[in-house]
């Protein structure tokens, strides 16, 4: 059964060398049964044709703004309150700039301001142009307008530059679709996640910290997110752009980590996927430590921080009903990792190697992909490896399996009684 069956997709085509991936997409949404029309900005005609958006959506694609064939037949209203959901892939940073200060001089961005329907986006641009404040301040101020936004990622560019700013790939954008129209499977329930790193200080200028970059944890709370749970994301310090529609809680130390939790507490489901400082200076100065004529480096006592995995998952009260830990093991994987999921205290942990691998890269701290084992009570599954948005995707999955399984099993036990 095609799960975007009878869904109507608009679909906005910017400029930029990304446009051909707007092909990829419109082909995947017919495959799930979605009929897709298209809006081709004069910029996006640059890099594909009408022609051949035309033969793979079967239907007529429409340019101009002020064509009186055009307006006759499906004017720029209806185009916008006939669609279920519009789609802007790639969405260029000029038509971000359109869309966040109610500029209508095309097409494109005169649909996006008559729109009455949920819009997602997919930037796509030259990482300057991402991490330019204008752009960012574009995209924070359509999140809380409640635009949707799907990537972008990092990666090699076609102008040969590297960084944040591609645009996700149509099977990622997909799922953002089906997130926002299919069946959403957590629709009511709300998500805790930590992501990230700790950073405890040792005065105002140091501080212990670890590789973490927070990619994965990210991508989880977005893959929830687009599932229907409500999410808060408790996030050490990262160099990442917040998920779309989820409330973030930024943080710097264990303790402040634990807190927030306890914070954001009742929570249905929560997955810790924070790389956590285990242990933190038992005094942190107030003054910066000067290097003194002695040849000897300070000493410094460190004491052991909260274990937030194992507070939240023995809560008496107010613990989620499915409590998911996150493991970084160098050896003995799978040993580790059963006995930590027995001191932990929680359902699921999701583990993975970490540190150098045969040539000398680092296998998963700042990657882009992953290679990860799931362990529940009664298996420990290899999942092949990913990029940590797929493997994200692929646990909000198994997430919402397991919680419609409770489901069905509570119902099965009240009827008995």
């Amino acid at each position: 059964m095609h799960s975007l069956k009878g869904k109507k997709i608009l679909l906005i085509i910017s400029g930029g060398i990304a446009a051909y991936k707007a092909l990829e997409l419109i082909r995947l949404l017919r495959g799930e049964g979605a009929g897709v029309r298209c809006i081709l900005t004069e910029g996006g005609s640059h890099f594909v044709t009408a022609l051949s958006v035309s033969a793979l959506s079967e239907e007529k694609v429409y340019s101009d703004l002020w064509s009186l064939t055009d307006e006759a037949e499906m004017g720029h209203i209806r185009l916008s309150r006939e669609a279920d959901l519009i789609v802007v892939a790639p969405a260029s940073a000029d038509l971000i700039a359109k869309l966040t200060h109610g500029l209508a001089n095309d097409l494109a961005s005169t649909v996006l301001l008559a729109a009455d329907k949920p819009i997602l986006i997919a930037p796509a641009m030259n990482p300057q142009m991402w991490n330019n404040p204008a752009t960012q301040s574009n995209i924070a101020t359509l999140r809380a307008r409640g635009v949707f936004q799907c990537g972008p990622e990092a990666g090699d560019m076609a102008c040969g530059e590297t960084g944040w700013g591609r645009m996700s790939e149509p099977a990622a954008l997909l799922e953002a679709v089906k997130g926002q129209l299919g069946r959403k499977a957590l629709s009511g329930m709300h998500a805790l996640v930590t992501s990230g790193p700790t950073y405890e200080a040792i005065d105002p200028v140091r501080f212990i910290g670890n590789r973490s970059s927070g990619k994965q944890g990210h991508a989880i709370a977005s893959a929830l997110s687009e599932a229907g749970a409500r999410v808060t994301l408790v996030s050490g310090p990262v160099a990442l752009p917040d998920p779309a529609g989820v409330k973030t809680v930024y943080v710097e130390s264990a303790r402040e980590m634990l807190e927030a939790c306890k914070q954001a507490l009742p929570a249905d489901i929560a997955v810790f996927a924070a790389a956590v400082g285990d242990w933190r200076p038992s005094v942190s100065k107030d003054r910066k430590i000067k290097k003194s004529n002695a040849s000897s480096a300070p000493d410094i006592t460190l004491t052991e921080n909260p274990d937030i995995l194992h507070t939240i998952a023995t809560l008496k009260k107010e613990r989620p009903r499915l409590v998911i830990g996150f493991a970084a093991e160098t050896e003995n994987l799978e040993k580790n990792v059963r006995a930590k999921l027995k001191k932990k205290g929680c359902d699921w942990i999701v583990a993975n190697e970490v540190g150098p691998d045969e040539s000398g890269q680092e296998k998963a701290f700042g990657r882009e992909s992953n290679q990860v084992y799931l362990c529940t009570r009664s298996d420990f599954e290899h999942w092949p490896k990913a990029s940590k948005r797929e493997i994200a995707l692929k646990l909000a999955e198994r997430i919402a399996q397991e919680i419609g399984d409770h489901e069905q099993a509570r119902k099965r036990r009240n009827k008995k009684s």
